[in-house]
């Protein structure tokens, strides 16, 4: 099997605080991987080293089989914590900012426009957005320098059920662009109904990865998991 990116024994340390400890993510090419986790599991941290954010304190990141650079984020596409937008601006022109950073054609923000359904928002300032709205701009400045790895880390807080059912619908559609999505969430229904491999992380360790089984109770497995790393739940 072919992996999009995977990690080896990755550490990561703030002085006396360990957050990720010996990781070995396996992300297979043109899939869903739900990452799943409590809050505070250490999900964040492990997507901030993925995408060159933060340093890891140990072990490796291997991108398409190579041991990453920093000129793979050329073909990572990210959204963690709020999307990077100037409330200031509109659609168009918050990525038409990104276009001239990245030296794209302004053909690109049509086409990613269109693929998160934002097409008419005409002169609104991204300020004036619905959260819907904003985390879907947020993923097409993501989606601009057409990535072949996109990381989501909890992309439908404080959307409603339309705006969650929405971004799904987009989400299952991105393996079939030859897109590799990684998506973290706390939210266990979310994430279930998208993803084809799942890994399962507490206390800044990785307790569970495998395929997704269509039989499998998401629910009862992650608290036998989550339970078993020592973690309240609830």
């Amino acid at each position: 099997m072919k992996y999009m990116i995977q990690t080896k024994n990755l550490n990561k340390s703030y002085k006396k605080q360990e957050v990720n400890k010996d990781i070995s993510l396996l992300v297979p090419k043109n899939s869903i991987y739900g990452l799943l986790g409590p809050n505070g599991a250490g999900k964040s941290t492990l997507l901030k080293m993925l995408t060159g954010m933060i340093n890891p304190t140990s072990g490796e990141i291997i991108y398409k089989e190579k041991v990453w650079s920093r000129n793979d984020l050329l073909e990572i596409g990210s959204l963690i914590e709020q999307p990077p937008i100037y409330e200031n601006l509109t659609a168009r022109e918050n990525l038409k900012v990104r276009t001239l950073l990245y030296n794209l054609p302004d053909s690109r923000i049509e086409e990613v426009l269109e693929i998160v359904n934002l097409t008419n928002t005409g002169n609104k300032k991204a300020g004036k957005f619905s959260m819907g709205m904003k985390q879907r701009l947020g993923i097409a400045i993501a989606l601009l320098n057409n990535p072949k790895l996109l990381i989501l880390d909890e992309p439908t807080n404080g959307l409603d059920p339309i705006g969650i059912g929405d971004l799904r619908e987009l989400i299952k559609s991105f393996p079939k662009k030859g897109i590799t999505v990684i998506i973290s969430s706390h939210i266990l229904s979310e994430v279930d109904q998208i993803a084809d491999y799942i890994g399962i992380i507490a206390n800044g360790q990785l307790w569970y990865q495998e395929k997704v089984q269509e039989d499998i109770d998401l629910e009862k497995l992650f608290l036998e998991v989550v339970k078993k790393a020592g973690t309240k739940y609830e």
